[in-house]
C-alpha cells in the first residue's frame, strides 16, 4: 500500500472512531475501574527501537488508554465543572493540529492572528461587555489569570519589569480574594513574588460571596501597615458553589483606592449571554480584567480561556520582549506573543469559530438554559426528599448538597458523604466531586454536557439514593 492510501486509511480510521465515540459516549463507564500504577504497568519501560504499525497503536490505545480513562464527554459525568466538546470543535482542532502554526507573530499565521481579533470581538459582544475590552486567548484561566495580576503588579510603577523585586526596598503586596477564590490566584501570587501569605482572605457572606465591608476594611488595614494593595479579584460564578461575588460594591471599591479589579468569571460568564442573566456581568464593565473559559461551558475542547483587557496594551508594557530573529518590521499588527508570556501560541481561535457558526448563539443559549434547568430540577429533589439537603444557593447549574440522615453528627456526616461519594463513583455509573462548606463536607452535582438530559439527572439521584440506602444499611 503507497504511503499515501495509508495516511488515507489511518485518518478515517481515527474518523470513525472518533464518530462512534461522540455517537455513544455512554457505552463507556464515567470512572474507569482502575487503581493507581495499572495502566502504567501495561506500558514497556522504553521507547521502541523500530516502527511499529499505526493497527497495533490504535489497538493499544482502545485497549490500554481508553478503559483508564475519565470520560468528561459522558452525559452523566457531573464532576468539577461538567464539560463537553462539540464534534465540530474537534474537526477544528484536527485541522489545526495539521496546520500546525505557530501563532506568535502576525507573519507566523496571519489567519490564527486575525482570526483570534475576530473571535474575541464576537464572545465581547455576545456578553454585552463594552468595546473598549480587548482580549486574548490563553491555554487555561490560571495562565490567563497570572497574565492579569502580572499586568496588575506592572501597573503600579515599581519598576519591577526592569529591576525585579528582590535586593531593593520595596512595600509588600497585597492581592485580595476569598476562600472561595480559586486557587490559580494563590499560585500566580506566589510566580510573581507577591506570596502566598500575602493573598488576603476577605470573610464571605452567608451565600458565600465577598462582603465589602470586609473588603474596605482590609484594605485601609493594610494601607496603615504601609502595605501595597495589587489587585482584588471578584469570582462570577465561584468553583465550590457558583456563588457571584457583589462585584459593582467592589469595583467601587477598587476605583476609590485605584486597586486593580479582576474578575474570575471562567465558569460562569458564558451564562452572561443569555437576557434573564446579563445581572451576572454587572459592574463588570469596570474591571481591568475579565477571564471567561469557552473549554468549560461553550463547547470548545480544552484548552481555550479568554483574558478581556481594559488596556491592552497595559499586557503589552508587562510582556513585551522581542528578540532581534522575531523582529519583523510589520507595522500596524499585533503580535499575540507580546501580551503574555507564551512565545509559541497554538490556534486556538479555530475551534472557537468553528463553534460558533455551526451552533449559533441562540443554540448555545437554549443549552445553557437547559442545564440551569436541570440543575434546579435536581435540587428540587433533593430538597423535597427526607434525610438530604441543599447546601448553598444554586443561580446557575451547580448543586451542593448532602445526605443528612437523623442522628448523626457533624464529623459523621462528613465521613458519611465521603464514603456516599466514594460508592456513588465506584458504580462508574455517574461521576461527582465534592467540596467543603463551613466545615460540611458536601457534594457537587454540576451539569454541563450538550448531550446531558433530564433522564441522566434522574439516573444520578437514582444512584445516590440507592448507594446512600447500602451505607445506612450496612451501618444498621
Amino acid at each position: 500500500m503507497d504511503g499515501q492510501r495509508r495516511i488515507e486509511e489511518d485518518f478515517a480510521r481515527v474518523g470513525r472512531w472518533v464518530a462512534r465515540y461522540f455517537h455513544h459516549p455512554e457505552e463507556f463507564r464515567v470512572f474507569p475501574e482502575v487503581r493507581p500504577g495499572e495502566m502504567l504497568a501495561h506500558l514497556p519501560d522504553r521507547a521502541p527501537e523500530e516502527p511499529e504499525s499505526f493497527e497495533e497503536i490504535i489497538e493499544d490505545f482502545e485497549r490500554i488508554v481508553v478503559p483508564a480513562t475519565t470520560h468528561w464527554n459522558h452525559p452523566r459525568f457531573f464532576a468539577y465543572f461538567a464539560t463537553s466538546a462539540d464534534p465540530v470543535a474537534v474537526m477544528a482542532e484536527a485541522l489545526a493540529a495539521t496546520l500546525d502554526v505557530k501563532a506568535m507573530l502576525w507573519r507566523t499565521s496571519p489567519a490564527a492572528t486575525e482570526l483570534e481579533t475576530a473571535m474575541m470581538i464576537w464572545l465581547r459582544r455576545l456578553l454585552g461587555l463594552p468595546e473598549i475590552f480587548t482580549g486574548a486567548i490563553y491555554d487555561t484561566a490560571s495562565v490567563a489569570g497570572f497574565t492579569a495580576l502580572a499586568a496588575a503588579r506592572e501597573a503600579l510603577g515599581l519598576d519591577i519589569r526592569r529591576r525585579g523585586a528582590t535586593g531593593r526596598d520595596l512595600p509588600t503586596l497585597r492581592i485580595y480574594a476569598t476562600e472561595h477564590t480559586h486557587s490559580h490566584v494563590a499560585k500566580a501570587a506566589i510566580a510573581l513574588g507577591v506570596g502566598h501569605a500575602n493573598v488576603v482572605e476577605v470573610p464571605c457572606d452567608e451565600r458565600f460571596r465577598m462582603r465589602p465591608e470586609a473588603l474596605e476594611s482590609a484594605i485601609r488595614h493594610d494601607l496603615r501597615s504601609g502595605m501595597k494593595p495589587m489587585a482584588i479579584v471578584a469570582t462570577v460564578g465561584t468553583t465550590s458553589t457558583t456563588s457571584v461575588d457583589p462585584v459593582p460594591g467592589i469595583a467601587a471599591i477598587a476605583q476609590t483606592h485605584k486597586i486593580w479589579l479582576h474578575i474570575d468569571a471562567a465558569y460562569a460568564g458564558a451564562a452572561g449571554m443569555l437576557p434573564e442573566y446579563e445581572w451576572l456581568m454587572d459592574g463588570c464593565e469596570q474591571a481591568d480584567s475579565i477571564v471567561l473559559n469557552p473549554h468549560k461551558w461553550l463547547f470548545v475542547p480544552m484548552d481555550c480561556s479568554v483574558l478581556f483587557v481594559r488596556d491592552f496594551d497595559q499586557l503589552r508594557r508587562t510582556f513585551s520582549l522581542v528578540p532581534e530573529y522575531l523582529k519583523a518590521g510589520d507595522d500596524g499588527v499585533t503580535n499575540y506573543m507580546d501580551y503574555g508570556i507564551q512565545l509559541g501560541r497554538r490556534f486556538r481561535a479555530l475551534k472557537l469559530w468553528f463553534v460558533f457558526r455551526a451552533l449559533g448563539a441562540r443554540r448555545m443559549r437554549e443549552t445553557l438554559r437547559g442545564h440551569i434547568s436541570m440543575a434546579a430540577a435536581f435540587a428540587t429533589w433533593v430538597a423535597a426528599e427526607p434525610g438530604w439537603e441543599v447546601m448553598a444557593p444554586h443561580p446557575l447549574s451547580v448543586i451542593c448538597f448532602r445526605h443528612a440522615p437523623a442522628g448523626m453528627e457533624s464529623e459523621q456526616l462528613n465521613a458519611h458523604n465521603a464514603a456516599l461519594l466514594e460508592a456513588v463513583n465506584a458504580t462508574g455509573e455517574v461521576f461527582l466531586s465534592h467540596t467543603v462548606l463551613n466545615g460540611a463536607y458536601v457534594l457537587r452535582l454540576a451539569v454541563g454536557n450538550q448531550r446531558s438530559t433530564l433522564e441522566d439527572i434522574d439516573a444520578a439521584w437514582n444512584v445516590l439514593r440507592r448507594c446512600a440506602d447500602s451505607l445506612e444499611a450496612i451501618k444498621r
